[in-house]
Order: structure tokens, then sequence, then C-alpha cells
């Protein structure tokens, strides 16, 4: 009689499996409480590393729109420990930011303000709720001159 027949019950189905692979009752159980753990851990440590931004916003920007009492160009900074973030607007005041719950991979939010901002996936721009944008603030790239190359007869 084939081993999945209709008329088994599940026990007896699975107990036909569990000789057919050669296991004994209790190897089973061992491996599927196993594959349990492995599972459970696997879900926890990936919960934990999806609350992080994708990319880190540590840097100098520049407001570049609405920004407040007409400071356009001024810098503002963002330092990111972890999923946790200080931030300095462009008028001096400090800020605490943490990844936003509905959306951990494209936004923060600053709790203080009730406020939250949307961020480029690069890091490049970021909107906040209010209409205002920064901008990241890359410096100009460094020359390095070397001297030129002088041959020597021989």
């Amino acid at each position: 009689m084939h081993a999945f027949h209709q008329g088994n019950s599940g026990n007896e189905t699975r107990a036909t499996i569990v000789r057919c692979l050669g296991l004994t009752e209790q190897r089973s159980s061992v491996m599927r409480r196993l594959s349990l753990a492995v599972g459970l851990v696997v879900a926890c440590s990936a919960t934990a590393a999806s609350a992080q931004p994708l990319v880190n916003l540590t840097g100098t920007y520049r407001c570049i729109q609405m920004c407040r009492d007409g400071a356009i160009g001024a810098p503002a900074f963002i330092t990111q420990n972890g999923e946790t973030m200080n931030l300095v607007t462009e008028t001096g005041v400090s800020y605490r930011a943490w990844p936003d719950w509905s959306a951990p991979d494209s936004r923060i939010w600053i709790d203080a303000r009730n406020e939250s901002a949307v961020y480029s996936p690069d890091g490049i721009r970021i909107q906040f709720d209010d209409g205002r944008v920064w901008q990241r603030d890359l410096a100009p790239p460094v020359i390095v001159r070397r001297a030129p190359a002088v041959y020597v007869p021989r």
C-alpha cells in the first residue's frame, strides 16, 4: 500500500514517512525542535538588524529649502550611533532621532518635534515633514599634486 494513501490519518502518514527515512521517532522530534530553534534565532536577528537604517546618515548637511530664520546654506549635522541619531539643525538646536517604525529603511522620527523625515537611498538628501530639505555637504575633492618626474641620462 502507498504511504500517502488517503485512508491514512496524519499520524499514520507521518510515522510511515519517518520509517521510510530511517529515522526514529525520537530523532524526528529532535530535528523538528532544532529547526524551530534555528528559525526563531534567524527571525529575531533579522528583526533587530532591520531596525537600523540602510545608510549611514552621519555627516554635515546644508539646509537648501524652507530653512528656519532664512538660514539657507547654513550647516546642519547628524551623528549616527547604531540606530540612534543626534541632529543639530541649521539654527543650532539639537534633537534625537530614530528610524521611523513605519518605514525604518527610508524615514527617521524626531520625537521632540513630533515630526518625521524621509531620506534618499544614498543619504544625500533629507526632507522633513515641515518642508525643510537638507543636502549632504560633500567637500570638494582634494587634489594631490606630485612633483614632475625627472629623468637623468646615464
